[in-house]
């Protein structure tokens, strides 16, 4: 067979899927938050100056010896269970071994043939509501390596003039889930993968495990991506784009490793087993090494960590401090509140379902809670370039903004006039109203005069407006929301436009 791996373009999407069925696999990686790292007293922290989080363990010096994080095992069961998998009564930590600046020790304590967590599943919900269900290996505890950063214009390795390495994550604790081969996925495989990295990041954050931050790596994706003839049963060659950071750039990997793999093969290629580099500005992958086996890093059991054993009593107590499934609680909040399927979707994939819930909790209508959030508060959060969540808008905020509305004492424009000065430190919305003077202009003589002015400067609307067009009369409630600053009472506005044309509203 000819390698034609160099020239082969890749098809459509759906000439892919006309000659080839997916299939697909996954290998998330999620660290945890625990307040030390995994086999050391080290702190376990985000952005703190390189190389200071590590002391002599995370290093490899001689004589040093390992111990286990309780917690972190504690939250490798708990997850294990979410995942409805059979825990090991027995387990054992092996070393990993491969050289790469990254990994001081030149090996990864990890595990091998004894996992924590075996033979579960978890049923991922598609867009329409479809639920898929996904069958997991196994979920195992290991260390994380140190971070490089390649020098040089690309801030890849390729082509780099030097890297640095900053050893502040190695040894910081990891779960990773591997699942088993997954088929039948067929067009809707990308948006599964989308979905079901979604899904673990929703259960590692109700589990209150991981910061489940994405952009930080705390949630890391290998997609493993194959391709068989339609009509074979016999799995194709695997490809594995390495730590992908965002459900976005899952989908699209996997759609364009599905492509690339079917170009490939269509014209009588061979499909390289190979880690594969992820670029968002193109879409598209590289190649990276030559995918290793597990033989090829001589697994061998930790000689300084002693099993892990586990027993009834411990399991059924880290079983009762389980939280809700999030499927289970996006479809009762989504049932409770009313929201429509695009508007419950929005909210999901916004990230603010948490801060709505509390929101709704203290009193708020669902309807007043996402208007906020999905709102006012998102655009003032893009502005600063901080999670909506970050600007600090408590729930009592929104009711009070809410209240001073119902209450006619302000209007929509003045309430994110006043949000805003709340979120720049102004105190709360009442005050704000008071001591800025931003009350709605209700006056009957102060907002008479200004309708006159503007009935005088707009002779042509008031025409239409008597002659039966009721809705011109928005061109006339502009320019008194100009002059008074948009402190005008719309709905007085309006009656006062009427009664001047002896017209019944």
């Amino acid at each position: 067979m000819t390698d034609t791996t160099a020239e082969a373009q890749p098809l459509s999407f759906e000439d892919a899927l006309a000659s080839f069925d997916p299939v697909l696999g996954f290998e998330v990686h999620v660290e945890l938050n625990t307040a030390t790292k995994m086999f050391s007293s080290a702190p376990n922290a985000f952005g703190d100056d390189p190389n200071t989080n590590v002391n002599e363990v995370d290093l490899g010096l001689p004589g040093v010896l390992p111990v286990a994080n309780r917690t972190a095992v504690e939250s490798a069961i708990r997850l294990g269970l979410a995942l409805n998998c059979s825990i090991a009564e027995y387990c054992r930590f092996a070393r990993k071994q491969y050289f790469y600046p990254d990994t001081p020790k030149n090996f990864q304590t990890s595990q091998y043939d004894e996992p924590i967590a075996y033979d579960g599943w978890l049923d991922v919900e598609l867009d329409d509501g479809e639920v898929f269900r996904v069958e997991i290996e196994r979920a195992h505890m290991e260390e994380d390596a140190g971070k490089l950063t390649h020098q040089g214009s690309s801030g890849r390795i390729q082509g780099a003039e030097a890297s640095l390495v900053d050893y502040n994550r190695a040894g910081v604790p990891l779960i990773e889930i591997v699942t088993k081969p997954i088929v039948g996925a067929g067009e809707r495989a990308p948006e599964l993968a989308r979905a079901y990295v979604s899904a673990i990041r929703d259960l590692v954050r109700a589990l209150d495990i991981s910061d489940a931050r994405m952009e930080r790596g705390n949630v890391r994706c290998d997609a493993n991506v194959s391709m068989m003839p339609k009509g074979s049963t016999r799995f194709g060659t695997r490809s594995e784009t390495k730590n992908v950071n965002s459900m976005r750039a899952v989908e699209h990997a996997v759609t364009y490793e599905m492509r690339r793999h079917a170009g490939i093969l269509s014209a009588g290629g061979a499909i390289t087993q190979e880690t594969r580099h992820w670029h968002e500005d193109t879409r598209t992958t590289t190649s990276g090494r030559p995918k290793s086996d597990a033989d090829d890093y001589r697994y061998f059991p930790e000689p300084d960590l002693v099993p892990i054993v586990t027993d009834t009593a411990w399991i059924e107590r880290l079983r009762a401090t389980l939280p809700e499934p999030p499927a289970e609680r996006r479809r009762r909040l989504r049932e409770a509140w009313g929201y429509s399927d695009q508007e419950f979707r929005d909210v999901v994939s916004a990230g603010l379902l948490d801060e709505i819930e509390e929101t709704v909790a203290s009193g708020a209508s669902p309807a007043a809670a996402r208007k906020w959030w999905m709102g006012e508060i998102s655009r003032l959060a893009n502005q600063r370039d901080l999670e909506p969540a970050a600007l600090g808008v408590e729930p009592a905020t929104i009711i009070e903004l809410d209240t001073l509305i119902r209450d006619g004492r302000i209007n929509d424009k003045i309430a994110r006039q006043v949000l805003e000065l709340h979120v720049d430190g102004e105190g709360a919305p009442g005050a704000i109203v008071d001591e800025k003077g931003l009350e709605v202009v209700s006056d009957d003589g102060a907002l008479t005069a200004a309708v006159e002015k503007a009935m005088a400067e707009n002779p042509d609307v008031v025409e239409k407006v008597a002659g039966g067009k009721l809705k011109a009369i928005g061109a006339l409630i502009g320019p008194v929301m100009k002059e008074t600053k948009g402190q005008a009472d719309a709905g007085k506005v309006r009656e006062i436009v009427l009664a001047k044309l002896g017209l019944d509203g």
